[in-house]
């Protein structure tokens, strides 16, 4: 393999696997992926010993323009124009024509001048986007419970004598969620509600205006359902923040494909920064949905 393939074999290599953190719901991972990929092909495209020809390293310019476009989409996550997923997933075609000779059409309109990534932070630094102590992650949990067209009692672990009431921060926007109804049922079919009962955190009581995001994905990461958002938490009680939310599906089980995946986002607003901040994810496959109480890890 020469050495120009290697570089290229390199580069979509960490392309794809950033989208895969992209479509997982790990957005810090994802935009980690972008950005070093980014970096290497602004390199690439700069340099007079390249061996990427000029039609090539404009299209090397523009690869790393949409990493940049959907790296700060993702750091924006209440902008409704900025570069998606899919967009940037019909960019990956374009790595197969930088072995080839002759210029190709960009698969997707760029700005005409190259968006850079900001510089490398010094160790210890974070980005915008919500990274926390690892101490916390062994004690996360998701507890819900589901059911299949009838009604089940809600999962619960222990009982709780510290509870805080919570309320919208003043700087940022009360989120009564979006949650759906129930679909019209099919003989046949099954109906299934996740109730969304409490998270476990360490830092539970310093999260503002917690909600959960579900979303339903095939393999490729692609939403099967309308995304749906819970209203902010009800209560607080010492490592539990409580939601207690019914999230109906809005596809029968038999018509979700193998390899689908319910994925639960717990997000929070972050003043200083004044965004909501996605802190984790938990999903679950489909043969894991059964009547009764469960325990997600996070």
């Amino acid at each position: 393999m020469s050495e120009k393939s290697k570089l290229i074999s390199r580069w979509r290599g960490t392309f794809t696997k950033g989208t895969d953190f992209d479509s997982w719901g790990q957005l810090v991972e994802a935009v980690d992926e972008y950005r070093m990929v980014s970096r290497q092909l602004h390199k690439e495209a700069a340099s007079s010993t390249s061996p990427f020809t000029d039609d090539q390293k404009k299209n090397l310019s523009k690869i790393a323009t949409c990493l940049e476009l959907r790296s700060r989409a993702l750091q924006s996550p209440h902008s409704v124009d900025g570069f998606t997923l899919e967009q940037l997933k019909r960019v990956e075609p374009v790595f197969t024509t930088l072995a080839r000779q002759g210029a190709y059409e960009f698969p997707v309109s760029v700005p005409s001048t190259p968006l850079r990534p900001p510089p490398l932070l010094e160790s210890g630094q974070i980005n915008d986007l919500d990274v926390d102590d690892e101490e916390d992650e062994d004690d996360e949990r998701l507890a819900m419970s589901a059911s299949g067209g009838s009604s089940c009692e809600p999962f619960t672990t222990s009982t709780s004598i510290k509870t805080t009431t919570i309320q919208s921060s003043a700087t940022s926007t009360y989120r009564s969620g979006n949650l759906l109804p129930r679909i019209p049922h099919e003989p046949k079919m099954t109906l299934v509600t996740l109730r969304v009962e409490k998270l476990g955190l360490k830092s539970a009581s310093s999260h503002i205006d917690p909600y959960i995001t579900i979303s339903v994905k095939d393999v490729s990461g692609v939403d099967l359902t309308p995304i749906q958002e819970t209203p902010v938490a009800v209560r607080k009680e010492d490592l539990y923040i409580h939601f207690d939310a019914d999230i109906e599906l809005q596809k029968p089980l038999e018509k979700l494909p193998k390899g689908t995946a319910i994925f639960f986002e717990f997000k929070h607003y972050k003043p200083k920064k004044k965004f909501t901040s996605t802190k984790c994810f938990a999903f679950m496959e489909l043969d894991e949905i059964k009547s009764g109480g469960c325990v997600i890890e996070l």
